[in-house]
């Protein structure tokens, strides 16, 4: 796996103690976006950045492969030296950030579900939550702040990150097939006729149980950041913000990246104990984003130029038979070895597998992209534990989140192919389902979330 280096140079640093922390000053005006040169932060860690919740991320393994993020306010991505440095990652730019940035270690991610029929009440809260998610990200309180307003009001922000730095906060930002035209096909905001032809619903894979209740949604929100309460809080202010024009449909709590996008990094494991993400595409490869992620001129429609396609999965591992499973045989699963992460019949990870050398079901030969004509994805997927269900076996397995240019060319056939044939099939199950279009970056202030969607 590789950690993509981040966008940011120049970590925002004004500090969010109880005195000036995410509390707009009068030298920091809500109405104004932060800049890379705000004030210093504390350096001192988040006890908070050292604990781990619920994510996931697996499948698909081989067929990622990474490329540079344009940075949000840079043109080229550089490497994050220190993952809990604190730092913060420009929100403005050609693309999103959590695409090809530096994978955080923490997750929190949200579909949300339009409540609202109105189309210009749903473009105000684009732009409040466009607002809000560039303050938050760059260490600042949401409009007024958690302290100091009147004693008689509810506080413009939630409060919980009081205190702690920005820690490479990304917001990602899609929308859903439903958005243009819901289950009923009424076309509530006028979008039906600018819906890409790639948004589609995607098919019916073999062995999919796929609970509606987590899947689908309108609009989402990616949260990625190194400390886990920073994430949750701007899931939790974007959500308040949206209340009474959107509602949460599901969310998934992620731990313990399980893809990288930065060349030099180690590669994480997965719940399965295997190095997962080897060949994923890197943040620094621009070629490689520009052909496999990013929306280009010729491969859709304008308003999602520079923009992306996710699709999120959630994919159940039944983790209690996988421990029970001899070594050899999961090695033979993944077509890796446990230890080194090396292809079959190779001695170090980064080797150039010999998918021959492997079983015909071996996820990493089912996947490679030698075997699905070059299609590759980049992958930003994460662990996650949530429970136990009613016979007391984990609720745990891997959130995987994958950015692909279409997912026709790159997630559909690789998937369509594993389902049927790979010996993983056996230890997970997939769950949970959405796909989403992510819109270009956020250009400046008077830019917002999917703005060229609506205009």
């Amino acid at each position: 796996m590789t950690d993509q280096p981040t966008t940011d140079d120049q970590p925002v640093t004004d500090d969010r103690s109880a005195t000036d922390d995410r509390s707009v000053t009068d030298d920091q005006p809500a109405a104004e976006p932060p800049t890379d040169d705000a004030a210093t932060r504390r350096t001192v860690p988040s006890r908070r950045a050292l604990l781990g919740w619920g994510g996931a991320g697996l499948a698909l393994g081989a067929a990622a492969g990474g490329g540079a993020a344009a940075a949000l306010s840079n043109s080229d991505a550089t490497a994050q030296p220190v993952a809990d440095s604190g730092a913060a990652v420009p929100f403005y730019g050609a693309h999103q950030a959590g695409i090809a940035t530096a994978v955080q270690d923490r997750l929190h991610f949200a579909a949300f579900d339009v409540t609202t029929d109105d189309r210009d009440e749903l473009i105000a809260l684009l732009k409040e939550w466009t607002k809000a998610a560039a303050r938050m990200t760059q260490g600042h309180a949401v409009g007024g702040g958690a302290v100091g307003g009147l004693a008689e009001a509810p506080p413009d922000d939630t409060g919980e990150a009081l205190g702690l730095k920005p820690s490479r906060l990304t917001l990602t930002f899609g929308v859903g097939p439903t958005l243009f035209k819901d289950k009923k096909g009424k076309d509530r905001f006028g979008l039906a006729g600018r819906r890409p032809e790639a948004l589609l619903e995607l098919p019916a894979f073999p062995g999919d149980n796929l609970d509606a209740a987590r899947s689908g949604g309108d609009l989402c929100v990616q949260a990625c950041a190194d400390d886990p309460q920073v994430a949750v809080h701007a899931i939790r202010n974007l959500a308040r913000i949206g209340m009474g024009k959107v509602a949460i449909r599901w969310s998934q709590l992620g731990f313990g990246k399980t893809s990288s996008t930065t060349p030099d990094a180690q590669t994480p494991r997965n719940m399965m104990g295997f190095k997962d993400g080897t060949r994923n595409i890197a943040g620094t490869d621009s070629a490689a984003l520009d052909k496999h992620v990013w929306v280009g001129t010729k491969t859709g429609p304008e308003w999602l130029v520079g923009g992306s396609y996710l699709v999120a999965r959630r994919i159940r591992m039944h983790i209690e038979t996988w421990d029970r499973t001899s070594l050899q045989e999961q090695e033979d699963v993944f077509g890796r070895t446990k230890g080194e992460g090396a292809p079959i019949g190779k001695p170090r990870e980064r080797d150039e597998p010999n998918l021959k050398a492997m079983l015909p079901t071996a996820h990493v030969r089912l996947a490679h992209p030698d075997s699905n004509g070059g299609a590759r994805i980049l992958r930003r997927g994460y662990s996650f534990t949530d429970g136990t269900d009613g016979l007391g076996r984990l609720d745990a397995g891997l959130f995987f989140l994958a950015y692909q240019r279409d997912v026709r060319q790159g997630f559909i056939p690789v998937q369509q192919k594993l389902a049927r044939n790979d010996a993983l099939n056996e230890y997970i199950q997939h769950v949970g389902s959405a796909l989403f279009a992510v819109p270009p970056g956020v250009r400046g202030a008077d830019d917002w979330w999917g703005r060229a969607l609506f205009t």
